[in-house]
C-alpha cells in the first residue's frame, strides 16, 4: 500500500485512549479558552482523523507564508495550503502556554482540542493580502474561500494540537463519515492495492460515473473511494445527506458490488481550485490512496480559474513531494452519437448538440418543477432523490 504523506506510518492527532481523553477534557475545564473558527475546527479534524499526516497542529507565520508562496514550509517540506487556527481576538489566552479550543460548529460550543500555544503573532494586511492571493489567485471578496479566509481574524495561535473529538461529523453521518485511518484499514482489509480517489462536494451525475469508472479501467484499479466533503459549503450547494443518498443509490444500482467505497471527510470547502486539488492529492495519499482524479474545474468556483488548471499545477510536482499519482479528466458528457459516456476530447467528430448537457440552473429548475431529467444526464433513482430535496426547498 502506499505509505502516507511525510512518514512511514500515519499519525492522526486524535486521542484514542479513552482514560487519556477523559483526563484530558476534565484539563481543559480549567484551561484559558477560545472558541475558534469553522475552518480552524474542520483543520482539527483533519488533524485528528490523519488526513494531515504529518503535521503535528497550527502553522506558524513563517510556516503558513511559506506554504502560500510556493507549497513548501520553511524546513523545504511540502505542503500545499496553510493550516491555520486564525482569531479575532486571542486576549483571553494571552501569556497561556496551553489552551482549549471550543468548537463553534456543535451546540454549547465542547472542547474539540487542546492547543500548546508556541506562538500568537498577527498578520499585516499585507501578509493576509499576500497569502490570499497566492492560495486563492483572487483578492475578490465575492470568492466564498477568499470571504472565509479574510474573516476569521488576523491572529493566528501556532502549536501542537490534541484531538478531543470529530465535531458533528461522526454524529450527523455515522454511516459516511470516515478517519483517514479507518480508510486505509478498509482499504487493507478489502486487498486493494490500486486505488482511486473520487473528490465530490456534489451529486454524482452520469458523466462523474462514467469518468471514475474510465479511472478505474484505466489504472486497473482494485477499487474506488468515493470521498464527499461534508462541512460547510457555498449557498446553493446541495446538502451533504441528500448528496450521500443519492450517491449510495448510484453505486449501489450502477457499480459492479464490491468495488466501490463511500465515504466522507470533515472539512469546510476552500474553493481554491489548483492549490485545494493539490490538498486533496496529499490527504488521499494519506488515506491510501494511489490515484486521484482531477477533472475539469476541480474545486473551482465561478471563472476564477482555467478549466484545467487544477492539472498543470501537478507538472511541476515530482514525486519527491508527492507519492500519489493523478488521473486527469477531460470534460466528460454523455454522447448521443456513442450512446455513452465519454471525455469530450477523445472524439473529432461531434458538434454541440451530439451531446447531452445541461447547466446547473436548469438541472435545478427542472427538478424543482418535478421535471425529469434526462437518462442520459442523470440516473432516475438519482435524480429523484434530488427531485424531492428541490422541490421541498422550492415549498418553503
Amino acid at each position: 500500500m502506499i505509505k502516507p504523506h511525510g512518514s512511514d506510518t500515519l499519525n492522526p492527532l486524535y486521542v484514542e485512549d479513552d482514560a487519556k481523553r477523559a483526563e484530558l477534557i476534565k484539563e481543559a475545564a480549567g484551561l484559558p479558552s477560545i472558541v475558534i473558527s469553522s475552518a480552524a475546527a474542520g483543520n482539527a479534524v483533519m488533524l485528528g482523523s490523519g488526513y494531515f499526516n504529518p503535521l503535528t497542529g497550527y502553522m506558524n507565520k513563517a510556516d503558513a507564508m511559506a506554504v502560500a508562496k510556493d507549497m513548501h514550509m520553511a524546513d523545504g517540506f511540502f505542503w500545499p495550503t496553510p493550516v491555520l487556527n486564525m482569531v479575532e481576538d486571542a486576549s483571553a489566552i494571552k501569556d497561556a502556554k496551553r489552551i482549549a479550543l471550543l468548537d463553534p460548529n456543535v451546540e454549547g460550543n465542547p472542547v474539540i482540542a487542546i492547543q500548546d500555544v508556541e506562538a500568537i503573532e498577527e498578520y499585516t494586511d499585507d501578509e493576509m493580502k499576500a497569502m490570499t492571493e497566492s492560495i486563492f489567485r483572487t483578492l475578490d471578496m465575492d470568492h466564498p474561500g477568499v470571504n472565509a479566509f479574510n474573516t476569521v481574524g488576523k491572529t493566528g495561535i501556532a502549536g501542537p494540537i490534541q484531538v478531543l473529538n470529530y465535531s458533528y461529523f461522526d454524529k450527523e453521518f455515522p454511516e459516511t463519515f470516515r478517519t483517514a485511518v479507518q480508510i486505509r484499514d478498509e482499504i487493507g482489509k478489502l486487498g486493494w492495492e490500486t486505488v482511486v480517489a473520487f473528490q465530490t462536494r456534489n451529486p454524482m451525475h452520469r458523466a462523474h460515473e462514467g469518468l471514475t469508472k474510465m479511472a478505474m479501467e484505466a489504472v486497473n484499479a482494485d477499487g474506488a473511494v468515493i470521498h464527499m466533503l461534508l462541512g460547510k459549503l457555498k449557498k446553493g450547494d446541495i446538502p451533504a445527506d441528500v448528496r450521500d443518498a443519492a450517491i449510495r443509490k448510484m453505486v449501489e444500482l450502477y457499480f459492479k458490488p464490491n468495488t466501490c467505497m463511500i465515504t466522507g471527510y470533515g472539512f469546510d470547502m476552500l474553493y481554491a481550485g489548483p492549490k485545494e486539488a493539490v490538498l486533496h492529492a496529499v490527504f488521499r495519499q494519506n488515506m491510501g490512496c494511489t490515484h486521484l482524479i482531477v477533472g475539469r474545474d476541480h474545486a473551482g468556483v465561478g471563472d476564477y480559474y482555467g478549466g484545467f488548471d487544477a492539472q498543470t499545477i501537478f507538472d511541476d510536482i515530482t514525486k519527491d513531494d508527492l507519492l500519489i499519482d493523478i488521473y486527469r479528466g477531460d470534460h466528460t458528457a454523455y454522447s448521443k452519437k456513442l450512446g455513452k459516456v465519454i471525455m469530450m476530447g477523445s472524439v473529432t467528430d461531434h458538434t454541440k448538440d451530439d451531446w447531452v448537457f445541461l447547466s446547473g440552473t436548469k438541472v435545478r429548475e427542472m427538478l424543482a418543477a418535478g421535471e425529469d431529467l434526462p437518462p442520459e444526464f442523470a440516473r432516475p433513482e438519482v435524480a429523484k432523490i434530488l427531485m424531492g430535496y428541490y422541490q421541498s426547498e422550492a415549498a418553503k
